[in-house]
Formats: structure tokens, C-alpha cells, sequence
């Protein structure tokens, strides 16, 4: 559920003690915005119940802001490691600048949500903080009352603070704060080496921050292919230290806090600001969700099916990151397209079509993790991009390509990069994978050349020796390494 500056009742419909809807959706994020698109769109009276209404997690602490952060890092080192192209630049980071800069463009993005807003139904919006008094009665801590046909749960997720941190909140940031600084930290200790954790611990070193990363478990952002685990760790490791299979206490320090750790490695160390960074749980306190009357587990959630998004046998649905399920912003919004169609259509629930799952991690090189990766007779075959043509020409020929194919066909079912333009390459992937296309079919498919992609090729080959696959159809771009 978005969480921001009140900003009155402009543009939200008055408030009352009953409103009676077909569909009621708490939470005016991305999943819960799509909700109410969809079911307004299934002819539904919907009311879209939220306590700020001042834009989505993509656009206010999630994506976009982190992209911002994450280009300034980039140009930062890109200037950095020019001489390597034979460019002399002497580099002078303005953390004032660079914030100020994120802070712009960001409400530009938010701006864009409130507009979407606006052009809402007068009597859609509803302000105010939602609780479940039955199965499909909400009250509004305003003193309305809301009953509902259906209701759809879209209140999202927030960040989680280690018990080890708390007393320290002054020193502790996390995605909700980091981005309104007005000056970069002399020093960061990022708990936590999941995608959030390591796309802003890269980004802020190669700002001049000086980072350490931390995490309990032992593999970079959950990666559970051991050798794309290496590269990454590896890579990564050369601008900042990142800690693995550690455990952690800290206390204050009249410079900001200091960190002790044991376990893989031992150590201790003083920096300015902590940022907490190991993950962000589902909004569910305070939804009261026990007079909801469905079966909640030992955290206090409903289970839900994914197909459908609806919680048990019950006309409630569950969308976007309250679900735990995909965390990323195009799921949040299918899973909003797919909740509202059924609850504005309950009892009739049409499992919905689910894209070929994929996600993205924007560090350099970006990590992309798409489709099935756990089945155990997959072939897997991989392509080293330490002499691929193109990654030479620009300086980044590292990172790992991992491709996972049906061992009959030679179908691509899966597949883990860390490579260079690897956000890039996953779309012609996914798209591969959707379209059910072999090892075979990929490779007589065009291939510009010099490009990223080229650099599948060698993990394509493989799959094909491996299945039996013909490859006479592919272009003879061979001659060049690495191709």
C-alpha cells in the first residue's frame, strides 16, 4: 500500500457512513490499480480504498528511483574507466546533485500515477485506511462502512528491519528513505545481498560510497546455479567486499554505528549508515484479516491460488507483492488484471494466462533469471562471455550464460544470465521460451552482428549436440571468437 504525504481529499469521493460496491480493492498500487481497471472493465462498481492515493512502489521507493541511482553509479564509472579506451576524465561526484537530480525525475514518474488517478470515476476513490469487520465487509477508519461483493487485497509490501538494528533507526535507511537524502553517506553497510541489497550497494560505490554487503546465506541474490553464483560473486566482489554466511550485531557509535560479524569470514567495522535491504514483507497488520474468515498460516496470511488469485472458497483475492509470490512490477500487474476479473465475475474464476516467469537484478553485469530452472533431466549448457566479440569491444567481456532445454526436443525451457546487456538479452529469451522455439529454431533465427546475443550461441550449439538437434540452419558467423 503506498505510503506518502496526505494530500487532502481532492479527487476522492466523500465520505459516508455505507457504500455498498461489487468490488472493493484495498490498496492503489500497481496490482491494486490493475485490479480496478479490470473489474470496472467486467462492468463491476468499484471502490478503490487507499491511504495516501501518491503514487506506486515502482515509482515512489522501487524501480524507477533505484534505475536513477543506479545510471548515476554508471556514468560514474564509466568515467572512471576511460583511459581504458585511451580517455583521460577526472571525476568529481556531487552527491547534492545527483539526489537532487533523482528527486526530479521521480516526482515526474509519480506525477504520471496521480494523473492516471485522476482520470478515475469520481466515486471510485476512497481515502482512508482499510480493516475486514466480515468476509466482505470493510471498514474505513473514517467510520465508513464498505460492503462489498468481492474484495481484492492489493496493499503491498514494506521494508523489514532486522532485530539486531532496531534502537538505531537514525542511522538505519532503507528503499523508503535512501532515496530522499540530500547528500550521499560517507559509508553503507547494506544488510542483505539480495537484488535490492546489490543493485544499490553497486551503485552508491561506484559513487564513492564506501559499502560492504552483508547477508546470512551463502549464494549473491538467491542464485541457485552455483557457477553463475561464482561469476557474479566474483565480479561484483572486485568493487566491494560483499560478506556471505555471516551473523551480525551492532551497536552505536559516535560516527554512526558499528558492525560486528562471525561465521564465513569474521570481522568488525564502523560506517555512517546501515541500509536494511533483506527484504520487504507483506502489508497485513492491521487488515484484520481473521474476520475475514479465511484460514490464515502461521504468519497471518491466506493462501491463495496463483491461477485465480483467489484465497480458498471465499470471494477475496489476493494481488501483487501482498502475495509474496513474484515481487516485480509486471507480475504485480497481472496479478491485479487477473484478481479483478474474478472478483467483478465471482464465482465464475477463469485462471488467468501467466507470462514465462523472468526477472532482473540491475547490477553490472545484470543478472536475469527466466522460466524453469528446476528441472532435474534439463540439459544445461553454458557461454562464457570472457571473449565474446562484442563484450571486448566495450570492455565488459565477463559474466556466464546458463540455458536450460528440454533433453527430448531440444526445447528452451529456462535459463540464468550474468552477462553483459543481459535485461536485453532475457526478452529475446522469454520471448523464445513463449513461443515453445528449440535450441535449433533459435539458432537459424537472425543474429546482427556484433551483438550480445551472438553470445548464446556457443550454449545453443551445445544443446543442439546434446539432443540431436540440427544446426545446418544457422548463419556461419563462427569465425570470430566467442560469436
Amino acid at each position: 500500500m503506498p505510503v506518502g504525504q496526505e494530500t487532502g481529499n481532492e479527487g476522492c469521493i466523500p465520505h459516508m457512513a455505507n457504500i455498498s460496491c461489487d468490488v472493493a480493492i484495498i490498496g492503489a498500487g500497481t496490482a491494486g490499480l490493475a485490479a480496478e481497471r479490470a473489474a470496472r472493465r467486467q462492468g463491476a462498481r468499484t471502490l478503490l480504498i487507499d491511504p495516501a492515493f501518491d503514487g506506486t512502489t515502482c515509482t515512489n521507493d522501487g524501480c524507477m528511483p533505484s534505475k536513477l541511482l543506479i545510471a548515476a553509479g554508471n556514468a560514474a564509472h564509466a568515467a572512471t574507466h576511460a583511459a581504458l579506451f585511451g580517455i583521460d576524465c577526472v571525476v568529481r561526484v556531487d552527491g547534492a546533485e545527483v539526489f537532487a537530480r533523482l528527486q526530479h525525475e521521480r516526482e515526474g514518474f509519480i506525477a504520471g500515477v496521480r494523473r492516471s488517478l485522476e482520470s478515475l470515476p469520481a466515486d471510485v476513490m476512497h481515502k482512508g485506511r482499510a480493516r475486514f469487520l466480515g468476509p466482505t465487509t470493510i471498514g474505513v477508519d473514517d467510520g465508513t462502512i464498505v460492503d462489498a461483493g468481492a474484495v481484492v487485497i492489493a496493499s503491498g509490501a514494506m521494508p523489514s528491519v532486522a532485530d539486531f538494528l532496531h534502537g538505531l533507526e537514525r542511522r538505519v535507511l532503507t528503499n523508503e528513505t535512501l532515496f530522499d537524502l540530500k547528500a550521499l553517506p560517507p559509508s553503507l553497510a547494506v544488510i542483505g545481498a539480495g537484488p535490492l541489497g546489490l543493485e544499490l550497494a553497486q551503485a552508491l560505490a561506484r559513487l564513492g560510497v564506501d559499502i560492504a554487503v552483508f547477508d546470512e546465506g551463502d549464494r549473491p541474490a538467491g542464485v541457485t546455479d552455483p557457477a553463475i553464483a561464482q561469476v557474479l560473486l566474483d565480479i561484483l566482489d572486485d568493487e566491494f567486499p560483499i560478506h556471505l554466511g555471516v551473523q551480525l550485531t551492532a551497536k552505536p557509535d559516535p560516527s554512526g554505528v558499528s558492525l560486528s560479524w562471525t561465521g564465513q569470514s569474521r570481522g568488525e567495522g564502523v560506517f555512517s549508515h546501515v541500509l536494511a535491504a533483506t527484504g520487504r514483507p507483506p502489508v497485513l497488520n492491521g487488515l484484520h484479516l481473521e474476520a475475514s474468515g479465511l484460514a490464515l498460516d502461521e504468519h497471518g496470511a491466506p493462501n491463495f491460488d496463483p491461477a485465480t488469485m483467489r484465497c480458498g472458497d471465499a470471494p477475496i483475492f489476493m494481488a501483487g507483492d501482498v502475495n509474496h509470490a513474484r515481487p516485480v512490477l509486471h507480475e504485480a500487474q497481472a496479478d491485479g488484471t487477473i484478481a479483478g476479473r474474478n472478483a467483478a465475475c465471482f464465482p465464475d474464476s477463469v485462471p488467468g494466462r501467466r507470462m514465462v516467469p523472468f526477472s532482473i537484478m540491475f547490477t553490472d553485469p545484470p543478472l536475469a533469471s527466466i522460466g524453469d530452472l528446476d528441472g532435474k533431466d534439463s540439459v544445461i549448457a553454458s557461454a562464457s562471455y570472457a571473449d565474446q566479440g562484442r563484450a571486448k569491444v566495450e570492455g565488459v567481456n565477463r559474466g556466464l550464460a546458463r540455458l536450460h532445454a528440454d533433453p527430448v526436443s531440444g526445447k528452451l525451457i529456462g535459463a540464468i544470465l550474468a552477462t553483459p546487456a543481459a535485461e536485453h538479452i532475457a526478452h529475446f529469451l522469454v520471448m523464445a521460451i513463449d513461443r515453445g522455439l528449440t535450441a535449433s529454431e533459435i539458432l537459424a533465427l537472425p543474429f546482427y552482428h556484433p551483438t550480445f546475443e551472438e553470445g548464446l550461441k556457443p550454449a545453443l550449439r551445445e544443446i543442439c549436440s546434446r539432443t540431436g538437434g540440427p544446426v545446418a540452419m544457422e548463419r556461419d558467423d563462427g569465425f570470430l571468437a566467442g560469436a
